[in-house]
């Protein structure tokens, strides 16, 4: 359903190489970003308590086109169950299928290259057997040139960050398995027949309704989803929520000790995650990355929070079990959480 092959050809030419950089800057900047995780993983074990083993999971240094490729794998592993599913309901055949997969694979390698430009820094957990850790090298540059960061100190920065997801997944070892179970669960919602079509009309009636005055997302995310499809996605977005609010606290609360400039750093890169220009500003819309920054910012409240009035070890229990994840509602009215999780 989806030419993989052209997805990261489209994604690595719209990517674009990003700055010019010396060689020996280049080399300074992997050898930085290499040292900033190794130390992280120490730095967000001591703050958090979660214990990860040590190089459970690789560390790659990457290139825009290294960070399509890498996406691309990890899109085929996640959307396996839907295609499955939808190949299932109504297997594809001839031109269609043909000429399908070359118009989805154009549509993901359009979002790849787009996000490509963006990203500093993930943590793949859907790579066997205990995921991977990528860090964009000339995204980081790129960022830290544009808001006048010291690039030792920045550098280190987003390692804490994308650290503490891969500590996440590696110290929680069902975290992995209970998103690929929601998204199996996903899959048996979905419909082979005019998704597409409804979704796209829907999308384009939701953008004319905010130039109008509307309050409407705009997100395709939001928009495509049936009832059922929303509900999933509510518990996702819980998951997802807590994660990025989790990772922004240790950065936040790690920061102060290691990093001299931290608070710079931070006010510079929150003003830069508004996204610049009209065209921007609808992708992110577009793509959910609206959703995206309300997720880092909710989610960073409830884990202070839950914190604040039980302290790490209460918090931690989070981790227990599926059952204890907060739900999208929960994660804006953290005191429900507590009630229901740490009641006794």
């Amino acid at each position: 359903m989806v030419d993989w092959d052209l997805a990261v050809s489209i994604g690595s030419k719209l990517a674009g190489e990003g700055p010019t950089v010396r060689l020996d800057e280049a080399a300074k900047a992997v050898a930085e970003l290499r040292a900033g995780a190794e130390r992280s993983t120490g730095l967000v074990r001591d703050f958090t308590g979660l214990v990860a083993r040590d190089h459970s999971a690789p560390v790659l240094v990457v290139d825009r086109p290294g960070w399509v490729q890498a996406n691309a794998d990890a899109f085929a592993i996640l959307l396996d169950p839907i295609v499955a599913k939808l190949t299932e309901k109504k297997p594809p055949s001839g031109i269609t299928a043909a000429v399908g997969s070359k118009i989805t694979g154009a549509e993901v390698g359009g979002v790849l290259g787009f996000l490509a430009s963006k990203v500093l820094g993930q943590f793949d957990p859907f790579h066997a057997p205990d995921g991977r850790l990528l860090l964009v090298a000339p995204n980081v540059v790129h960022v830290e040139r544009e808001i006048g960061a010291d690039p030792t100190d920045f550098r280190l920065w987003v390692c804490l960050h994308e650290e503490t997801h891969r500590v996440q997944f590696t110290a929680v070892p069902w975290m992995r398995e209970h998103l690929f179970s929601q998204i199996g669960k996903l899959a048996e919602t979905m419909e082979p027949s005019n998704a597409l079509e409804d979704g796209i009309e829907r999308v384009m009636r939701a953008l004319r309704g905010r130039g109008e005055g509307g309050t409407g997302s705009g997100s395709l995310i939001d928009l495509v989803g049936s009832p059922e499809q929303k509900a999933l996605l509510d518990g996702l977005t819980g998951v997802m929520s807590l994660l990025e609010g989790h990772a922004d606290v240790v950065m936040d609360g790690v920061g102060p000790q290691v990093i001299p400039s931290v608070a710079k750093i931070r006010s510079s890169f929150n003003e830069r995650r508004k996204g610049v220009g009209v065209l921007d500003r609808l992708l992110r819309r577009l793509l959910g990355l609206d959703a995206k920054m309300a997720q880092y910012r909710d989610g960073a409240k409830f884990v202070r929070h839950v914190v604040d009035k039980a302290g790490m070890n209460g918090f931690n229990v989070v981790w227990e079990t599926p059952d204890h994840l907060p739900s999208k509602a929960e994660i804006a009215d953290p005191d429900a959480w507590m009630t229901r999780v740490l009641a006794t």
